[in-house]
C-alpha cells in the first residue's frame, strides 16, 4: 500500500506531492492535467519502469533529472534518473539501500488497467503474447530470464539466417537445439497459465456480465505440449531453407497466439463491445488474484480512465472486486466514480490543467 508520493521533474510535474488512502483514491481533472502522469509515477516507483515510455521520456522537458519518492505501509522507495557526463543513470533507493537494478522481489505488486487493454481480444497476437508473458514474468521469478534468453537465442539464429545458407547453415543446428529447449519451457509455462485462468474465468465473467456463459482461453500452440521441444526442433530443421529466404524464424513461441471463446464462438470475431469489456474485467480480476497468490501481497490496482468505458452494471461488478484493495482511479468526471463507493471509503485528488 502506498501512502504518499513526491514527483520532481517527472513528466508534467515540477515538484508536487500527493497522499493516498488505503481504500479508493480518485484522481479527478480535465484532460492534460497530469492524471495519467501521476498514475504512471506510482507504477514506475512500484515496478521500476514505465509501461508506455523509455526512461529519458520520464524527465520533464529541458530538465537534467527526475526523482520519485514514496512512502509505503512498511517501507520507503526512491528512484532517480539523471544525466551524468552525457549518459543516463538510474538509481533506486529502497529503505536506505541503493540498487542499480530491480528484480521481481524488489517490486511492489501492481495491476494496471487502461482503455487500450479493452481491445486486447480484438488486436493482433503480439499484444496477447506480451500480456500473457508479462503475467508470467510478474508471478514467476524464473520466467523473465527465460524469456530474455529465448529472445537472445532467437536474435542469434535470425542473424545467421540473414547472412544466408552459405555462411550460416553449419552453425544453425546448435541454435535450433537451444531455441527448441527454451521454447518448450516457455510453451509449458504458457499452458500452465492458461489452465489456471480457465479454472474460474467463466464464473468471473458470468458475475460481471450477469450472464451464465461458458468462456474459455486457449493457448494456440504450434506443437503438442508433451513433445513440444522435439517437434519444434524437427520443424526448424525442415523449414530452414524457407527461414533463410525470409530472413527470420517462422516457428516457435514468438509466433503463437492466445484465443478466447464465448459460448464456443471466437470472441475476436463475435464478441460485442460489452462482452469484450466483461472479458477484460474478468482477466484483470484473475490478474489481481494471481499476483496476490504468487507474491503473498495484495496488489495496488490502478485504473486509468476505465470507468468511463464501462456501463453501470459493469462498474458495480468491478467495485465488488475492489473491496479491501487499495485502488487509484483517474477520471475527468468524479460523479461517474464516487457514487459507486461508500461514503468515507475514498479520497478525491483534484488536479487542475496547467
Amino acid at each position: 500500500m502506498i501512502t504518499s508520493i513526491r514527483l520532481q521533474n517527472f513528466r508534467s510535474y515540477r515538484d508536487d506531492s500527493f497522499e493516498f488512502e488505503p481504500g479508493v483514491n480518485i484522481i479527478v481533472g480535465p484532460n492534460a492535467s497530469g492524471k495519467t502522469n501521476l498514475m504512471e509515477a506510482v507504477l514506475v516507483l512500484c515496478e521500476g519502469s514505465s509501461y508506455r515510455a523509455r526512461d529519458p521520456e520520464l524527465i520533464k522537458f529541458k530538465k537534467p533529472w527526475t526523482r520519485l519518492d514514496g512512502y509505503f505501509d512498511k517501507s520507503t522507495r526512491s528512484l532517480k534518473i539523471e544525466y551524468r557526463e552525457g549518459s543516463l543513470e538510474k538509481t533506486y533507493l529502497f529503505d536506505e539501500k541503493t540498487y542499480k537494478r530491480v528484480g521481481l522481489d524488489k517490486t511492489v505488486p501492481v495491476v494496471y488497467f487502461e482503455p487500450n487493454h479493452l481491445q486486447l481480444i480484438t488486436r493482433g497476437p503480439d499484444a496477447r503474447r506480451d500480456y500473457m508473458d508479462d503475467l508470467l514474468a510478474r508471478s514467476r521469478p524464473q520466467f523473465k530470464p527465460l524469456a530474455n534468453n529465448y529472445k537472445r537465442t532467437l536474435a542469434q539464429r535470425n542473424a545467421l539466417l540473414k547472412r544466408g545458407p552459405g555462411y550460416g547453415q553449419q552453425q544453425l543446428f546448435a541454435w535450433d537445439i537451444r531455441l527448441s529447449e527454451l521454447g518448450e519451457l516457455i510453451a509449458r509455462a504458457r499452458q500452465e497459465l492458461t489452465d489456471d485462468i480457465n479454472k474460474n474465468l467463466s464464473a468471473t465473467y458470468s458475475q460481471i456480465a450477469h450472464s451464465k456463459t461458458k468462456v474459455s482461453l486457449e493457448y494456440k500452440s504450434q506443437f503438442p505440449a508433451d513433445n513440444y521441444g522435439s517437434r519444434m526442433l524437427s520443424k526448424l530443421e525442415a523449414t530452414a531453407q524457407a527461414d533463410f529466404e525470409r530472413g527470420f524464424t517462422g516457428h516457435g513461441p514468438h509466433r503463437e497466439d492466445f484465443a478466447v471463446d464465448i459460448a464456443a464462438q471466437p470472441a475476436n470475431i463475435t464478441a460485442s463491445r460489452g462482452e469484450n469489456r466483461s472479458l477484460m474485467l474478468a482477466l484483470k480480476v484473475y490478474e489481481l488474484d494471481l499476483i496476490e497468490r504468487s507474491r503473498g501481497i495484495s496488489p495496488i490496482f490502478l485504473l486509468d480512465d476505465v470507468f468511463s468505458e464501462l456501463d453501470g452494471a459493469r462498474r458495480k461488478a468491478l467495485v465488488e472486486f475492489l473491496k479491501d484493495r487499495q485502488t487509484i482511479i483517474t477520471t475527468t468526471d468524479a460523479d461517474t466514480v464516487v457514487d459507486y463507493f461508500a461514503t468515507g471509503n475514498h479520497r478525491i485528488i483534484p488536479l487542475q490543467k496547467d
